[in-house]
């Protein structure tokens, strides 16, 4: 049997690099790369989604792995 597994992704060219998807993660799974966009760690995300909804550029969505 497999696990399905949601994450964070984030079309990089689209972000804005204001952090507050890092701010309302729970895991601190997301770090700004450089100061120029938000970056995942897909093993820390538990794809709740806080991210997603929080990004004023939306450029967050949640994707499933198997």
């Amino acid at each position: 049997m497999s696990t399905i597994k949601r994450y964070a992704v984030v079309r990089q060219e689209g972000c804005v690099a204001c952090g507050s998807c890092a701010d309302v993660c729970p895991r601190g799974a997301i770090s700004m790369w450089h100061g120029c966009f938000a970056r995942v760690d897909v093993t820390r995300c538990v794809g709740c989604g806080r991210c997603a909804r929080e990004c004023p550029a939306s450029v967050i969505h949640l994707e499933v792995r198997r």
